[in-house]
């Protein structure tokens, strides 16, 4: 196999869509074999889509996929010599296990059973497979590729065992989610297995949106010496190739610059909404526009998803909606070209609240006022989309949504929440992102003190502490699981601290009735975060 190509198919599969993801793959194999490649790898459970969940308790499942996978095998004959890796479920003696199999000239040449079953953060797979115990190793034109799947590659035992059996160059297939800065872990993690087996791997992921979860390509290669010598783009699908020496080593070829944390996180969320509205089958979407950085994130997004024509924007002006909220709303909806309807609110609210006077006499005016108008928008928004079809996007972000700062069935309703995952300092650097590409979002409404606007001169900051602040003691308490008192060591005011921890206990109730959204930290609120509701312990 000198010089040989080895393909990889950067891919997105459509979740339970047999018939699409073979045609995916077999168009991958076509491509592939035109430009001489001797093996195209594909993507962890590329057959099916991941995570199947529980697509995989379901017998008439499994025998379809055993059916697409026989009907497979038989198309991709017709690339005669073209070694294909597929990822599949398989049922076998040991039970359901998370495979990949390797197909030449109309047969399966060999199959390897994941060894590792990731069962933290996001997966669960130890629910549904039971794990392999044996080493893969295939020859093509006399070089040997030992293969093993994702979480695999993230403990020294499979890789190890590979290289043990033979295997002269790694193949590793994935589907692995997307968080901020994952990419540089992965070649770190890596390039650990390449000081212990000094062989030369090729990672492949897939891409694509699957409902929270975002899969970001990146692909890459690394030669005997740890070199990244090949990278593919992230966020993209797409065909790549890496050629190998006569020394079985691989050669330098075409890289991809890293993007910046702002672009990963912005790009994530792009695809995000455009796979779930699309493979949902959803003929656009709504917002509601506030004048505020929130809304004017999440339009953005939408219409970079999307295209202008499928997102409609609706301000819902009430008695305190300060001026400057109309006009900026107004020009950013013009300047992204989206439909844009204004819905006064103020005589619905007032019937609202003239309905309820006579159970709310004596009692003074509190934040119930306040929620009525949030519940007011939530039902306009939700009627439009009943009458259209079209999805209902909610703009508030991770900061909110961890202390509550958010009304149940007012700015939380909607099918899916974009920025659910992006604390509110992250927000303001990536609509600066979105302005650095096109200056679309007025500069006012990244300025002006951010406010809900439900009373008079209302302010976040009136209710919470500073953002930045807010932020600081979220990541350390969610995603480094430090205790209170570690965060106030750090330099945080316990009365901030005790506030924020408490506030994130006492709304886990209204998450769990929150709209799924994208996922971009490694503690998202929903897959990775799992709480009680109903608990006593406070730290």
């Amino acid at each position: 196999m000198s010089s040989g190509q080895i393909a990889l198919a950067q891919i997105n599969p459509l979740l339970g869509d047999l018939k699409g993801n073979t045609e995916l793959i077999l168009q991958a194999a076509e491509d592939a074999f035109a430009q001489g490649a001797k093996v195209l790898l594909t993507p962890e459970l590329s057959l099916t889509g991941y995570p199947p969940e529980d697509l995989l308790l379901r017998p008439a499942f499994i025998e379809a996929c055993d059916q697409a996978l026989q009907e497979l095998t038989k198309s991709l004959a017709q690339f005669a010599d073209l070694t294909v890796v597929v990822g599949h479920p398989q049922k076998t003696t040991q039970g359901l296990q998370n495979s990949a199999s390797v197909l030449r000239n109309g047969k399966v040449m060999a199959t390897y059973a994941k060894q590792e079953l990731p069962n933290h953060e996001v997966f669960d797979e130890v629910r549904y497979f039971t794990p392999g115990n044996q080493p893969c190793v295939f020859e093509v034109d006399g070089v040997r590729f030992g293969l093993i799947l994702c979480e695999d590659a993230w403990h020294a035992g499979p890789a190890q065992q590979a290289h043990a059996a033979g295997a002269q160059i790694l193949l590793v297939a994935n589907a692995s989610p997307y968080h901020l800065d994952k990419e540089t872990l992965r070649i770190k993690v890596l390039r650990q297995h390449i000081a212990l087996t000094h062989m030369p791997l090729i990672y492949l992921n897939s891409v694509g949106g699957q409902d929270e979860l975002v899969f970001d390509g990146g692909s890459f290669a690394l030669n005997s010496q740890g070199e990244l010598v090949m990278s593919m783009p992230q966020f993209e699908t797409g065909l790549g190739f890496v050629k190998m020496n006569a020394a079985h080593d691989l050669e330098l070829g075409q890289t991809t610059s890293s993007l910046s944390i702002e672009a990963q996180a912005y790009q994530a969320l792009v695809l995000g909404v455009r796979d779930y509205v699309l493979k949902n089958h959803f003929p656009g979407v709504i917002i509601g526009l506030s004048g505020g950085v929130d809304s004017a994130l999440v339009l953005a997004i939408a219409v970079d998803a999307l295209g202008a024509d499928q997102v409609r924007a609706v301000m819902m002006p009430s008695r305190y909606t300060a001026e400057i909220s109309w006009i900026d709303a107004r020009e950013l909806a013009q300047n992204l070209g989206v439909r844009y309807d204004e819905i006064p609110i103020s005589e619905s609210v007032d019937a609202l609240e003239h309905a309820l006077a006579q159970q709310f006499k004596g009692m003074k005016a509190d934040a119930t006022e306040e929620n009525i108008q949030a519940r007011v928008r939530g039902t306009l928004l939700m009627a439009l989309s009943n009458k259209t079809g079209s999805l209902v996007l909610t703009t508030g972000n991770k900061s909110e949504m961890a202390v509550g700062y958010c009304t149940l069935y007012g700015d939380m309703a909607g099918g899916f929440a974009v920025i659910k995952d992006i604390a509110k300092t992250l927000v303001y650097r990536l609509c600066a992102y979105r302005n650095h590409i096109q200056a679309v979002i007025p500069e006012r409404i990244l300025t002006r003190a951010p406010s809900a606007e439900l009373r008079p001169n209302q302010t976040d900051q009136d209710s919470l502490p500073s953002y930045e602040v807010l932020d600081g003691i979220l990541e350390r308490y969610m995603e480094q699981n430090q205790s209170i008192a570690q965060i106030i060591a750090a330099g945080f005011d316990p009365e901030s601290v005790e506030k924020v921890t408490r506030l994130i206990k006492l709304n886990e109730y209204k998450r769990r009735q929150a709209p799924p959204g994208v996922r971009v930290t490694t503690r998202a609120f929903g897959r990775d975060w799992r709480y009680p509701i109903t608990s006593q312990f406070r730290a």
